[in-house]
């Protein structure tokens, strides 16, 4: 599973970065300002979540499958696909029907950090 987790976070800290560049110089221009800024509001959420994600799953490799932390890295690789993913569609193909999807990304990041919080209390409270 941590395995999984690390490729996932790796590739998606890849994307993140390659998106980006794209968003500046292939999308700038030919999508609407609001567009543009919705697109890197999903590369700057996939990188910071990236990140927390490796660092889960370095926590995980140190203390073990706490439940807490597992369920951690569930919410923020949701979190990412979810969260990010329907930004990058949105702003690319104007699908307005994806807009409910977000806020759902936006959940698993709040679940994320929470988690993330429990798992930490825990560990140093034993």
């Amino acid at each position: 599973m941590i395995q999984f987790f690390f490729i996932f976070a790796s590739v998606s800290g890849l994307v993140s970065v390659l998106l980006g560049a794209f968003g500046a110089h292939a999308l700038r221009g030919s999508i609407d300002e609001r567009a543009m800024h919705a697109f890197e509001t999903g590369v700057s959420y996939q990188l910071t979540h990236t990140l927390v994600l490796l660092l889960c799953c370095f926590m995980l490799e140190q203390w073990g499958r706490q439940p807490y932390l597992v369920y951690a890295v569930y919410a923020f690789s949701t979190g990412i696909i979810l969260f990010s993913g329907s930004l990058y569609l949105i702003s690319i193909t104007q699908l307005k029907w994806l807009g409910p999807v977000t806020p759902l990304g936006g959940v698993c990041f709040i679940l994320g950090w929470g988690l993330l919080t429990l798992a930490i209390w825990q560990r140093t409270n034993n």
